[in-house]
């Protein structure tokens, strides 16, 4: 079966838009940027009604499907690692042996692309948190005890489960319908085995990719939004200069003057090599902190961390016991991850060509997560190995829950404080650039169905995101914070388009391998392949 789009069928002697905005499906255009435009409208005129609204849609969100997202990562991963087991995992997507880019610079670009400046801060903040206020599955501990637990219930966050639900299954799916039969990468996609060509054209498939979109350019827009207030605050920190508004928009607009300049330049010129250089930092960021800071207790939180996460892995994962902890937490960050999902599988699906299914599984699944959760022991454990060391000297900055003061807390400790710190804010700003520009060229392959999308079409929607940031912090942290509640009820109808994916992973790499000769029918020998 040979798929036409909707925009092929009308302009069918007509080749893909290079420039401009011809080949835009404006349904999924309108649909989604009208309601991101009518919240920003709304908080301007009204910022305390806005919230209200916002914070009972995310209460109501939390609790009817809270339980449901906490099956569904389950769920994901689980199978996911059930399929990279299998022989269907040596299929390559694309049926090809030739990649796009090394490992390592594409490990880096999926990496880059979710930890954005939340990877830094949050890493930095999260941990002090569960040590000033211990997980109630844990409760009340001591000590180094303390410290392994706020690690276990980070690593639980931003671990396994949190990169699995982004591009494993969903990834599968989307590998097989767009190269192997022809489909474009677009969220509908993702609903083509359950509705077929219903859900490819018409309303109903524009309705699947706005509100996808919705949820991946409200999950770009905040973290723009609060670097400006993250940054402002380390530079008053670091230099005094003011954090007033006019500081925080001057970072708000370099950071979209350069995700925007990176998603014009594409994935090779621009995405590519961003990451990489974020990464190159990062690691060697990381590597002083471990000489230079509390060697001996970053290793030990680590291995005794990573024992009680994975001891106490389903426990943890499955916690329904205090509602409100769990929406401030575990519920906050899994709406938010749901929120990228179908997007960041489009953008790995695209990166991703020639690797086999479980080379993209694993990479997903397994070796992001091992490097997530390091990181977040070296940063965030040196900042507990200090608040045990000396109460007070982290904690008292993070009062109130900022987490730029918690990040600029640990820097200055430790040695060539000044400089390191500098370095930390260098490095989030380009960990939100790297976010910025995948998702901006990702919505615009979502809004032309062109692997190629149009200039135009990245730097209106790159600048758009940048823009909605920037009038956001004229309201302070209040608008900011209300769109990052925003996200989780985003995440409501994007959990479903993502269920399907349970059954259709494993079927489509099923598929894939058959087709490549790597398994066979019934009667049906099974080809050698290198």
């Amino acid at each position: 079966m040979t798929y036409v789009s909707e925009k092929e069928s009308e302009c069918a002697d007509s080749p893909p838009a290079a420039t401009g905005f011809e080949g835009v499906n404006w349904k999924a255009f309108v649909l989604s940027g009208v309601p991101l435009l009518i919240f920003v409208v709304v908080s301007l005129i009204d910022e305390s009604a806005m919230s209200a609204a916002v914070s009972t849609a995310f209460s109501w969100s939390a609790a009817v499907f809270g339980a449901y997202w906490q099956i569904l990562l389950l769920a994901t991963f689980f199978i996911g690692l059930g399929v990279a087991a299998s022989p269907v995992s040596r299929a390559r997507i694309g049926n090809t042996l030739d990649t796009d880019m090394s490992t390592f610079r594409w490990v880096s670009v999926i990496m880059c692309t979710l930890l954005a400046g939340g990877g830094v801060f949050w890493s930095a903040a999260e941990p002090i948190a569960h040590v000033v206020n211990p997980p109630p599955l844990f409760g009340d501990t001591s000590g180094f005890s303390t410290a392994v637990h706020a690690l276990a219930y980070s690593f639980m966050h931003w671990g396994f489960l949190a990169w699995a639900i982004l591009a494993s299954l969903t990834g599968i799916v989307l590998s097989h319908l767009h190269y192997d039969r022809g489909l474009p990468l677009l969220p509908r996609t993702l609903l083509y085995p359950v509705f077929g060509d219903a859900v490819m054209r018409g309303w109903f498939g524009a309705v699947i990719d706005a509100v996808c979109v919705l949820a991946v350019a409200a999950g770009t827009i905040g973290p723009v939004g609060f670097l400006g207030l993250q940054v402002g605050y380390g530079l008053q920190t670091l230099f005094g200069i003011p954090n007033v508004f006019f500081t925080q928009i001057l970072v708000v607009a370099g950071i979209t003057a350069v995700y925007v300049l990176s998603a014009m330049l594409g994935i090779r010129r621009g995405i590519e090599n961003l990451s990489r250089f974020n990464v190159l930092l990062g690691l060697s960021l990381m590597a002083f902190i471990v000489v230079f800071g509390p060697t001996a207790f970053i290793f030990n939180a680590y291995v005794q961390g990573l024992g009680t996460y994975i001891q106490q892995f389903l426990p943890m994962a499955t916690y329904r016991g205090d509602p409100s902890w769990l929406g401030n937490w575990t519920i906050f960050f899994w709406g938010w991850f749901l929120g990228y999902g179908p997007l960041m599988a489009i953008f790995v699906a695209k990166i991703s060509r020639g690797r086999t299914v479980r080379q993209m599984v694993l990479a997903v699944s397994v070796l992001a997560p091992m490097v997530t959760t390091f990181w977040f022991t070296v940063l965030g454990g040196t900042g507990v190995a200090y608040e045990l060391a000396a109460p007070g000297s982290i904690s008292n900055a993070f009062e109130g829950f900022n987490l730029p003061a918690a990040l600029m807390a640990i820097t200055q400790t430790l040695p060539l404080g000044f400089l390191i710190s500098i370095l930390f804010l260098v490095l989030t700003t380009v960990f939100v650039a790297t976010t910025g520009d995948s998702m901006s060229y990702t919505i615009s392959i979502v809004m032309t169905a062109n692997e190629e999308p149009p200039i135009a079409v990245r730097i209106f929607w790159g600048i758009a995101m940048g823009t909605m940031a920037a009038i956001l912090i004229t309201l302070g942290s209040g608008g900011v914070s209300a769109l990052q509640s925003f996200i989780v009820v985003t995440a409501v109808p994007v959990s479903l388009v993502l269920l399907p994916s349970l059954w259709n992973g494993p079927q489509m790499a099923w598929r894939m391998a058959r087709e490549q000769g790597l398994v066979a029918d019934a009667a049906e020998p099974v080809k050698n392949r290198g």
